[in-house]
Protein backbone atom coordinates (compact mmCIF):
# COMPACT_ATOMS: atom_id res chain seq x y z
CA UNK A 1 0.00 0.00 0.00
CA UNK A 2 1.65 3.50 -0.80
CA UNK A 3 1.31 6.14 1.49
CA UNK A 4 0.03 9.74 0.73
CA UNK A 5 0.95 12.73 3.31
CA UNK A 6 -0.90 15.73 3.00
CA UNK A 7 -0.06 18.79 5.32
CA UNK A 8 -2.51 21.59 5.67
CA UNK A 9 -0.04 23.59 7.87
CA UNK A 10 2.28 23.94 4.75
CA UNK A 11 0.40 26.26 2.49
CA UNK A 12 3.20 26.58 -0.61
CA UNK A 13 1.60 29.28 -2.88
CA UNK A 14 -1.40 30.02 -4.47
CA UNK A 15 -2.25 27.99 -7.81
CA UNK A 16 -3.14 30.90 -10.08
CA UNK A 17 -6.23 29.67 -12.06
CA UNK A 18 -4.92 30.97 -15.31
CA UNK A 19 -2.69 27.71 -15.18
CA UNK A 20 -5.95 25.90 -16.49
CA UNK A 21 -6.01 28.45 -19.38
CA UNK A 22 -6.46 27.28 -23.44
CA UNK A 23 -5.06 28.24 -26.41
CA UNK A 24 -7.16 29.21 -30.00
CA UNK A 25 -5.43 29.87 -33.06
CA UNK A 26 -6.60 30.71 -36.34
CA UNK A 27 -6.03 27.01 -37.39
CA UNK A 28 -7.94 24.45 -38.79
CA UNK A 29 -11.34 24.45 -37.51
CA UNK A 30 -10.43 25.57 -34.02
CA UNK A 31 -11.93 29.14 -34.30
CA UNK A 32 -14.22 28.29 -37.50
CA UNK A 33 -16.66 25.47 -37.09
CA UNK A 34 -15.32 24.88 -34.07
CA UNK A 35 -15.89 28.36 -31.96
CA UNK A 36 -17.46 31.20 -34.42
CA UNK A 37 -19.92 29.68 -36.80
CA UNK A 38 -21.08 33.50 -37.88
CA UNK A 39 -24.23 35.05 -36.78
CA UNK A 40 -26.41 33.85 -39.51
CA UNK A 41 -25.53 29.95 -38.92
CA UNK A 42 -27.90 27.72 -38.22
CA UNK A 43 -26.24 26.23 -35.64
CA UNK A 44 -27.73 27.91 -32.25
CA UNK A 45 -25.18 31.10 -31.41
CA UNK A 46 -24.84 34.53 -29.77
CA UNK A 47 -23.41 36.89 -31.86
CA UNK A 48 -21.55 33.93 -33.79
CA UNK A 49 -20.36 32.20 -31.10
CA UNK A 50 -21.52 28.61 -30.95
CA UNK A 51 -23.84 28.09 -27.87
CA UNK A 52 -23.02 24.66 -27.43
CA UNK A 53 -19.51 24.96 -26.75
CA UNK A 54 -19.50 28.51 -25.43
CA UNK A 55 -21.74 26.85 -22.56
CA UNK A 56 -19.66 23.60 -21.74
CA UNK A 57 -15.71 25.87 -21.85
CA UNK A 58 -17.95 27.91 -18.84
CA UNK A 59 -18.70 24.77 -17.77
CA UNK A 60 -15.17 23.74 -17.57
CA UNK A 61 -14.24 26.91 -16.29
CA UNK A 62 -11.99 27.66 -18.67
CA UNK A 63 -10.40 30.82 -16.97
CA UNK A 64 -8.21 32.65 -20.05
CA UNK A 65 -7.45 32.12 -23.73
CA UNK A 66 -4.45 32.95 -25.91
CA UNK A 67 -5.52 34.53 -29.06
CA UNK A 68 -4.69 34.47 -32.27
CA UNK A 69 -1.94 32.72 -32.28
CA UNK A 70 0.58 30.80 -32.27
CA UNK A 71 2.42 30.99 -35.43
CA UNK A 72 -0.52 32.83 -36.89
CA UNK A 73 0.30 35.88 -34.50
CA UNK A 74 3.35 36.57 -36.41
CA UNK A 75 1.88 37.22 -39.74
CA UNK A 76 -1.57 38.62 -38.38
CA UNK A 77 -2.05 42.07 -38.99
CA UNK A 78 -4.85 43.35 -36.58
CA UNK A 79 -6.58 46.28 -38.95
CA UNK A 80 -7.80 43.51 -41.51
CA UNK A 81 -10.12 42.34 -38.62
CA UNK A 82 -11.93 44.99 -37.79
CA UNK A 83 -14.84 47.24 -39.58
CA UNK A 84 -17.63 45.75 -41.29
CA UNK A 85 -17.09 41.88 -42.23
CA UNK A 86 -18.04 42.43 -46.06
CA UNK A 87 -14.89 45.12 -46.23
CA UNK A 88 -12.32 43.40 -44.19
CA UNK A 89 -9.27 41.96 -45.84
CA UNK A 90 -8.81 38.13 -47.53
CA UNK A 91 -5.63 36.07 -46.82
CA UNK A 92 -3.98 33.45 -47.15
CA UNK A 93 -2.78 31.65 -43.95
CA UNK A 94 0.48 30.35 -44.97
CA UNK A 95 1.43 28.66 -41.57
CA UNK A 96 -1.60 25.99 -41.47
CA UNK A 97 -3.32 24.63 -44.44
CA UNK A 98 -2.72 27.59 -47.08
CA UNK A 99 -6.69 28.27 -46.47
CA UNK A 100 -8.87 31.65 -47.31
CA UNK A 101 -8.52 33.47 -44.17
CA UNK A 102 -11.35 35.95 -43.94
CA UNK A 103 -11.04 37.87 -40.83
CA UNK A 104 -14.42 37.72 -40.00
CA UNK A 105 -12.98 36.96 -36.27
CA UNK A 106 -11.32 39.52 -35.40
CA UNK A 107 -10.65 42.05 -32.43
CA UNK A 108 -14.09 42.60 -31.60
CA UNK A 109 -15.10 38.98 -32.01
CA UNK A 110 -12.44 37.93 -29.28
CA UNK A 111 -13.33 40.08 -26.44
CA UNK A 112 -17.17 39.06 -27.39
CA UNK A 113 -15.94 35.49 -27.13
CA UNK A 114 -14.20 35.94 -23.79
CA UNK A 115 -17.22 37.65 -22.46
CA UNK A 116 -19.39 34.89 -23.36
CA UNK A 117 -16.86 32.60 -21.63
CA UNK A 118 -16.46 35.12 -18.76
CA UNK A 119 -12.45 34.57 -18.61
CA UNK A 120 -9.21 36.67 -18.58
CA UNK A 121 -7.76 37.88 -22.22
CA UNK A 122 -4.53 36.93 -23.76
CA UNK A 123 -3.21 39.13 -26.91
CA UNK A 124 -0.28 37.94 -28.66
CA UNK A 125 1.36 40.46 -30.70
CA UNK A 126 3.18 40.37 -34.06
CA UNK A 127 7.04 40.83 -33.82
CA UNK A 128 7.67 38.98 -36.80
CA UNK A 129 6.09 40.39 -39.43
CA UNK A 130 4.67 43.50 -37.91
CA UNK A 131 5.68 46.91 -36.72
CA UNK A 132 6.13 48.69 -33.41
CA UNK A 133 3.61 51.35 -34.75
CA UNK A 134 0.66 48.57 -35.04
CA UNK A 135 1.56 46.71 -32.28
CA UNK A 136 1.23 49.87 -30.12
CA UNK A 137 -1.56 50.84 -31.95
CA UNK A 138 -3.17 47.85 -31.03
CA UNK A 139 -3.17 48.44 -27.65
CA UNK A 140 -4.31 51.60 -27.87
CA UNK A 141 -7.40 50.85 -30.27
CA UNK A 142 -8.14 47.60 -27.42
CA UNK A 143 -7.68 49.75 -23.82
CA UNK A 144 -7.43 53.86 -24.51
CA UNK A 145 -10.64 55.60 -23.02
CA UNK A 146 -9.51 58.85 -24.26
CA UNK A 147 -9.40 60.69 -27.43
CA UNK A 148 -7.45 59.37 -29.95
CA UNK A 149 -7.62 58.08 -33.45
CA UNK A 150 -7.68 54.61 -32.27
CA UNK A 151 -10.43 54.88 -29.82
CA UNK A 152 -12.01 56.87 -32.33
CA UNK A 153 -11.78 54.10 -34.90
CA UNK A 154 -12.93 51.29 -31.95
CA UNK A 155 -15.49 53.63 -31.10
CA UNK A 156 -16.92 53.90 -34.84
CA UNK A 157 -16.71 50.27 -34.94
CA UNK A 158 -19.52 49.70 -32.39
CA UNK A 159 -17.44 49.34 -29.02
CA UNK A 160 -17.55 52.47 -27.03
CA UNK A 161 -16.01 51.12 -23.96
CA UNK A 162 -11.96 49.71 -24.34
CA UNK A 163 -11.42 46.32 -23.32
CA UNK A 164 -9.03 45.54 -20.58
CA UNK A 165 -6.00 42.99 -21.30
CA UNK A 166 -4.57 40.85 -18.90
CA UNK A 167 -1.74 39.56 -20.75
CA UNK A 168 0.36 40.35 -24.09
CA UNK A 169 2.51 38.17 -25.38
CA UNK A 170 5.24 40.28 -27.52
CA UNK A 171 5.85 38.08 -30.45
CA UNK A 172 5.57 33.97 -30.57
CA UNK A 173 8.15 31.80 -31.71
CA UNK A 174 10.80 33.98 -32.24
CA UNK A 175 12.76 31.51 -32.90
CA UNK A 176 10.93 29.60 -35.14
CA UNK A 177 8.17 30.41 -36.98
CA UNK A 178 8.26 33.55 -35.76
CA UNK A 179 11.52 34.98 -37.51
CA UNK A 180 14.39 32.08 -36.81
CA UNK A 181 15.73 35.20 -34.32
CA UNK A 182 18.97 34.68 -32.37
CA UNK A 183 18.14 35.02 -28.34
CA UNK A 184 20.41 38.29 -28.50
CA UNK A 185 18.39 39.69 -31.15
CA UNK A 186 14.90 39.08 -29.57
CA UNK A 187 15.54 40.14 -26.41
CA UNK A 188 16.70 43.72 -28.02
CA UNK A 189 13.79 43.75 -30.51
CA UNK A 190 11.25 42.81 -27.03
CA UNK A 191 12.63 45.81 -24.86
CA UNK A 192 11.63 47.98 -28.43
CA UNK A 193 8.30 46.59 -28.86
CA UNK A 194 6.85 46.59 -25.09
CA UNK A 195 7.88 50.14 -24.70
CA UNK A 196 5.26 50.81 -26.83
CA UNK A 197 2.79 48.50 -25.04
CA UNK A 198 1.57 51.47 -23.23
CA UNK A 199 -0.98 50.78 -20.18
CA UNK A 200 -4.03 52.99 -20.14
CA UNK A 201 -6.74 53.60 -18.00
CA UNK A 202 -4.69 51.71 -15.58
CA UNK A 203 -5.10 48.01 -17.52
CA UNK A 204 -1.98 46.74 -15.49
CA UNK A 205 -0.62 44.02 -18.35
CA UNK A 206 1.40 41.50 -17.73
CA UNK A 207 4.04 41.15 -20.70
CA UNK A 208 4.64 37.49 -21.74
CA UNK A 209 8.63 37.51 -23.41
CA UNK A 210 9.01 34.62 -25.88
CA UNK A 211 10.81 32.21 -24.34
CA UNK A 212 12.31 28.54 -25.29
CA UNK A 213 11.41 25.45 -27.20
CA UNK A 214 12.00 22.83 -24.95
CA UNK A 215 15.30 22.55 -23.63
CA UNK A 216 17.33 25.63 -25.41
CA UNK A 217 17.98 26.79 -22.02
CA UNK A 218 20.66 29.19 -23.48
CA UNK A 219 17.81 30.95 -25.04
CA UNK A 220 16.20 31.01 -21.48
CA UNK A 221 19.12 32.92 -19.75
CA UNK A 222 19.99 35.06 -22.69
CA UNK A 223 16.51 35.87 -22.91
CA UNK A 224 16.05 36.03 -19.24
CA UNK A 225 19.12 38.95 -18.91
CA UNK A 226 17.67 41.25 -21.51
CA UNK A 227 13.81 41.18 -20.06
CA UNK A 228 14.12 40.82 -16.55
CA UNK A 229 13.31 44.52 -16.01
CA UNK A 230 10.59 44.45 -18.63
CA UNK A 231 8.34 41.05 -18.84
CA UNK A 232 6.42 39.06 -16.36
CA UNK A 233 6.96 36.54 -17.82
CA UNK A 234 8.74 34.31 -20.08
CA UNK A 235 6.86 31.33 -22.31
CA UNK A 236 8.34 27.94 -22.77
CA UNK A 237 6.75 25.70 -25.46
CA UNK A 238 7.07 21.90 -25.34
CA UNK A 239 4.91 19.23 -26.91
CA UNK A 240 4.74 15.78 -26.36
CA UNK A 241 5.79 13.38 -29.81
CA UNK A 242 5.08 9.96 -28.93
CA UNK A 243 8.01 8.92 -31.20
CA UNK A 244 10.06 11.67 -30.71
CA UNK A 245 10.19 13.30 -33.92
CA UNK A 246 8.05 15.69 -36.09
CA UNK A 247 7.73 13.54 -39.16
CA UNK A 248 6.33 10.04 -38.24
CA UNK A 249 4.56 11.26 -34.34
CA UNK A 250 2.40 8.20 -34.26
CA UNK A 251 -1.36 8.10 -34.54
CA UNK A 252 -4.17 9.63 -31.96
CA UNK A 253 -5.26 5.88 -31.43
CA UNK A 254 -3.92 3.39 -33.36
CA UNK A 255 -1.29 2.41 -30.65
CA UNK A 256 0.05 -0.39 -28.32
CA UNK A 257 0.82 0.02 -24.57
CA UNK A 258 4.95 0.52 -25.60
CA UNK A 259 3.39 3.42 -27.47
CA UNK A 260 1.15 4.23 -24.58
CA UNK A 261 4.17 4.50 -22.06
CA UNK A 262 6.31 6.35 -24.22
CA UNK A 263 4.10 8.58 -24.36
CA UNK A 264 3.84 8.88 -20.94
CA UNK A 265 7.44 9.07 -20.18
CA UNK A 266 8.00 11.92 -23.13
CA UNK A 267 4.90 13.55 -22.00
CA UNK A 268 6.34 13.93 -18.07
CA UNK A 269 9.68 15.32 -19.19
CA UNK A 270 7.93 18.67 -18.54
CA UNK A 271 8.57 18.82 -15.01
CA UNK A 272 12.96 18.63 -15.78
CA UNK A 273 11.97 21.03 -17.97
CA UNK A 274 10.29 23.29 -15.64
CA UNK A 275 13.00 22.86 -13.07
CA UNK A 276 15.99 23.26 -15.28
CA UNK A 277 14.43 26.40 -17.00
CA UNK A 278 13.28 27.77 -13.51
CA UNK A 279 17.05 27.38 -12.20
CA UNK A 280 17.93 29.09 -14.90
CA UNK A 281 15.89 32.09 -14.57
CA UNK A 282 16.90 32.34 -10.78
CA UNK A 283 20.35 32.33 -11.53
CA UNK A 284 19.71 35.47 -13.91
CA UNK A 285 17.34 37.08 -11.62
CA UNK A 286 16.77 36.01 -7.99
CA UNK A 287 14.70 38.57 -7.46
CA UNK A 288 11.83 36.17 -9.20
CA UNK A 289 10.22 39.06 -10.90
CA UNK A 290 9.55 36.84 -14.14
CA UNK A 291 7.14 33.74 -14.26
CA UNK A 292 7.28 30.66 -16.07
CA UNK A 293 4.26 30.64 -18.73
CA UNK A 294 3.64 27.60 -20.39
CA UNK A 295 1.46 28.93 -22.95
CA UNK A 296 1.85 25.71 -25.78
CA UNK A 297 1.72 22.25 -24.42
CA UNK A 298 -0.10 18.74 -25.09
CA UNK A 299 0.10 15.60 -27.27
CA UNK A 300 0.46 16.14 -31.04
CA UNK A 301 0.20 13.32 -33.20
CA UNK A 302 -0.45 12.55 -37.01
CA UNK A 303 -3.57 14.03 -37.96
CA UNK A 304 -6.55 12.00 -38.62
CA UNK A 305 -6.67 10.17 -42.37
CA UNK A 306 -8.46 11.84 -44.59
CA UNK A 307 -7.79 15.32 -42.92
CA UNK A 308 -5.95 18.58 -44.31
CA UNK A 309 -2.83 17.67 -43.01
CA UNK A 310 -2.46 21.84 -42.06
CA UNK A 311 -5.37 21.63 -39.84
CA UNK A 312 -3.92 19.64 -37.04
CA UNK A 313 -7.10 17.84 -36.68
CA UNK A 314 -6.71 14.68 -34.49
CA UNK A 315 -8.62 12.26 -31.99
CA UNK A 316 -8.44 12.39 -28.27
CA UNK A 317 -8.45 8.94 -25.79
CA UNK A 318 -7.39 8.20 -22.13
CA UNK A 319 -4.10 8.47 -23.12
CA UNK A 320 -4.47 12.07 -23.76
CA UNK A 321 -6.19 12.18 -20.31
CA UNK A 322 -3.46 10.44 -18.58
CA UNK A 323 -0.78 13.81 -20.10
CA UNK A 324 -3.21 16.51 -19.33
CA UNK A 325 -3.99 15.11 -15.29
CA UNK A 326 -0.04 14.44 -15.16
CA UNK A 327 0.50 17.82 -16.32
CA UNK A 328 -1.84 19.65 -14.46
CA UNK A 329 -0.32 18.09 -11.16
CA UNK A 330 2.71 18.99 -12.21
CA UNK A 331 1.97 22.54 -12.78
CA UNK A 332 0.10 22.79 -9.41
CA UNK A 333 3.21 21.76 -7.98
CA UNK A 334 5.37 24.47 -9.33
CA UNK A 335 2.63 27.16 -9.19
CA UNK A 336 4.88 28.85 -6.85
CA UNK A 337 6.84 29.92 -10.49
CA UNK A 338 4.08 29.04 -12.74
CA UNK A 339 1.77 31.85 -13.79
CA UNK A 340 -0.15 30.42 -16.83
CA UNK A 341 -0.30 27.51 -18.94
CA UNK A 342 -2.08 27.05 -22.39
CA UNK A 343 -3.24 23.62 -23.54
CA UNK A 344 -3.00 23.78 -27.59
CA UNK A 345 -5.62 23.96 -28.70
CA UNK A 346 -9.14 24.67 -27.63
CA UNK A 347 -11.62 22.63 -30.27
CA UNK A 348 -10.94 20.51 -32.95
CA UNK A 349 -6.54 21.02 -33.04
CA UNK A 350 -4.23 19.22 -31.60
CA UNK A 351 -4.89 18.12 -27.64
CA UNK A 352 -8.67 19.63 -28.17
CA UNK A 353 -10.89 19.83 -25.19
CA UNK A 354 -14.12 20.12 -27.42
CA UNK A 355 -14.05 18.11 -31.01
CA UNK A 356 -17.16 19.68 -33.46
CA UNK A 357 -18.41 18.47 -36.90
CA UNK A 358 -21.13 20.82 -37.93
CA UNK A 359 -23.73 21.09 -35.68
CA UNK A 360 -22.12 17.77 -33.62
CA UNK A 361 -20.30 18.60 -30.57
CA UNK A 362 -18.15 16.05 -28.26
CA UNK A 363 -16.63 16.59 -24.94
CA UNK A 364 -13.26 14.61 -25.09
CA UNK A 365 -11.10 12.56 -22.26
CA UNK A 366 -9.00 15.61 -21.49
CA UNK A 367 -12.13 17.82 -21.33
CA UNK A 368 -13.13 16.18 -18.25
CA UNK A 369 -9.80 16.26 -16.66
CA UNK A 370 -9.93 20.24 -16.99
CA UNK A 371 -13.64 20.18 -15.83
CA UNK A 372 -12.22 17.84 -12.58
CA UNK A 373 -9.51 19.79 -11.92
CA UNK A 374 -11.20 23.19 -11.85
CA UNK A 375 -11.76 23.22 -8.07
CA UNK A 376 -7.77 23.55 -7.75
CA UNK A 377 -8.13 27.10 -9.40
CA UNK A 378 -6.99 30.03 -6.77
CA UNK A 379 -6.97 27.32 -3.86
CA UNK A 380 -3.60 27.13 -1.90
CA UNK A 381 -1.55 24.07 -3.14
CA UNK A 382 -0.31 21.64 -0.01
CA UNK A 383 2.51 19.88 0.84
CA UNK A 384 2.17 16.83 -0.05
CA UNK A 385 4.02 12.90 -0.62
CA UNK A 386 2.99 10.25 -2.42
CA UNK A 387 5.34 6.94 -2.27
CA UNK A 388 5.12 5.33 -5.89
CA UNK A 389 6.51 2.72 -8.12
CA UNK A 390 8.23 3.56 -11.13
CA UNK A 391 7.26 2.95 -15.10
CA UNK A 392 9.93 2.13 -17.65
CA UNK A 393 10.16 3.13 -21.04
CA UNK A 394 12.25 0.25 -22.11
CA UNK A 395 12.36 2.47 -25.44
CA UNK A 396 13.52 5.49 -23.95
CA UNK A 397 15.59 3.60 -21.11
CA UNK A 398 13.29 6.08 -18.91
CA UNK A 399 11.00 5.98 -16.37
CA UNK A 400 8.24 7.79 -14.79
CA UNK A 401 5.62 7.49 -11.65
CA UNK A 402 2.53 5.31 -11.83
CA UNK A 403 0.94 7.72 -9.30
CA UNK A 404 1.45 11.67 -9.44
CA UNK A 405 -0.66 13.89 -7.23
CA UNK A 406 -1.29 17.79 -5.67
CA UNK A 407 -3.34 18.66 -3.19
CA UNK A 408 -5.27 22.38 -2.60
CA UNK A 409 -7.21 23.95 0.06
CA UNK A 410 -9.77 26.50 -0.45
CA UNK A 411 -11.02 29.07 1.62
CA UNK A 412 -13.06 27.56 3.41
CA UNK A 413 -10.56 24.45 4.02
CA UNK A 414 -12.23 22.46 2.06
CA UNK A 415 -8.98 20.09 0.38
CA UNK A 416 -9.06 18.77 -2.82
CA UNK A 417 -6.96 15.94 -4.10
CA UNK A 418 -6.26 15.03 -7.61
CA UNK A 419 -4.35 11.33 -7.93
CA UNK A 420 -3.22 10.41 -11.44
CA UNK A 421 -2.56 6.37 -11.61
CA UNK A 422 -0.60 6.08 -15.27
CA UNK A 423 -0.14 2.39 -15.52
CA UNK A 424 -2.54 0.68 -18.42
CA UNK A 425 -2.87 -2.68 -16.12
CA UNK A 426 -2.71 -2.00 -12.00
CA UNK A 427 -4.36 -0.70 -9.83
CA UNK A 428 -2.83 1.20 -6.66
CA UNK A 429 -3.91 0.98 -2.72
CA UNK A 430 -3.27 4.35 -0.90
CA UNK A 431 -3.83 5.21 2.59
CA UNK A 432 -3.58 8.95 3.21
CA UNK A 433 -3.07 10.74 6.45
CA UNK A 434 -3.89 14.69 6.58
CA UNK A 435 -1.83 16.24 9.68
CA UNK A 436 -3.83 18.06 12.36
CA UNK A 437 -7.12 17.25 10.42
CA UNK A 438 -10.32 15.53 11.53
CA UNK A 439 -11.88 14.56 8.85
CA UNK A 440 -16.02 15.05 8.56
CA UNK A 441 -16.88 13.68 5.03
CA UNK A 442 -15.18 12.79 2.00
CA UNK A 443 -16.82 12.60 -1.83
CA UNK A 444 -15.16 11.44 -4.75
CA UNK A 445 -15.13 11.03 -8.51
CA UNK A 446 -13.35 9.08 -11.30
CA UNK A 447 -12.19 9.33 -14.80
CA UNK A 448 -11.02 5.75 -15.70
CA UNK A 449 -10.69 3.63 -19.05
CA UNK A 450 -9.19 1.35 -21.39
CA UNK A 451 -5.62 3.82 -22.93
CA UNK A 452 -7.76 3.65 -25.76
CA UNK A 453 -11.28 4.63 -24.55
CA UNK A 454 -12.57 7.64 -26.70
CA UNK A 455 -15.20 9.97 -27.00
CA UNK A 456 -16.22 9.81 -31.09
CA UNK A 457 -19.70 11.67 -32.86
CA UNK A 458 -21.24 7.91 -33.11
CA UNK A 459 -20.72 7.28 -29.20
CA UNK A 460 -20.17 10.36 -27.49
CA UNK A 461 -20.47 9.26 -23.63
CA UNK A 462 -18.11 6.36 -23.50
CA UNK A 463 -15.67 8.83 -21.34
CA UNK A 464 -16.75 10.75 -18.86
CA UNK A 465 -16.44 11.41 -15.02
CA UNK A 466 -18.64 9.27 -12.06
CA UNK A 467 -19.43 9.21 -8.69
CA UNK A 468 -15.72 6.76 -6.95
CA UNK A 469 -17.32 5.15 -3.50
CA UNK A 470 -13.56 2.85 -3.28
CA UNK A 471 -12.47 4.67 -0.54
CA UNK A 472 -12.88 4.47 2.94
CA UNK A 473 -12.79 7.23 5.61
CA UNK A 474 -11.04 6.94 8.91
CA UNK A 475 -10.31 10.00 11.33
CA UNK A 476 -7.98 11.40 9.48
CA UNK A 477 -7.36 10.35 6.51
CA UNK A 478 -8.40 8.02 4.22
CA UNK A 479 -7.62 4.78 2.04
CA UNK A 480 -8.70 4.71 -1.68
CA UNK A 481 -7.44 2.24 -4.54
CA UNK A 482 -7.16 4.07 -7.72
CA UNK A 483 -7.78 1.76 -10.97
CA UNK A 484 -5.36 1.82 -13.79
CA UNK A 485 -5.52 4.55 -16.74
CA UNK A 486 -7.58 6.70 -14.29
CA UNK A 487 -8.00 10.10 -12.51
CA UNK A 488 -9.58 10.43 -8.89
CA UNK A 489 -10.16 13.38 -7.58
CA UNK A 490 -10.78 13.62 -3.48
CA UNK A 491 -12.93 16.88 -1.66
CA UNK A 492 -12.06 16.28 2.19
CA UNK A 493 -14.30 18.10 4.52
Amino acid sequence: MEKYLINPNQKISKINKDIYGHFSEHLGRCIYGGIYVGEDSKIPNVNGMRCDVVNALREMGLPVLRWPGGCFADEYHWKDGIGPKKDRKKMINTHWGGVVEDNSFGTHEYFELCRQLGCDTYINGNVGSGTVQEMNEWVEYMTFDGVSPMAELRRKNGQEKPWNIKYFGVGNESWGCGGEMDPDYYGNLFKQYNTYVREYNNNKIKRIACGPNSDNYKWTGIVMDKVKHKAQGISLHYYTLPNGCWDNKGSSTDFNRNDYYRTLCRAYKIEELINNHIAVMNAVNPQQWVQLVIDEWGTWYDVEPGTNPGFLYQQNTMRDAMVAAMSLNIFNKHADRIMMANIAQTVNVLQAVILTDAEKMVLTPTYYVFKMFKDHQENTLLGSYLTTEYIESKELGKSFPQLIESASVDENGVIYSTIVNTSATRSSKIKCQIADTRVKNIRAEILAGDIHSKNDFDNSNVVKTEEFTDFKKFSDGFTVTVPPCSVVKLVVE
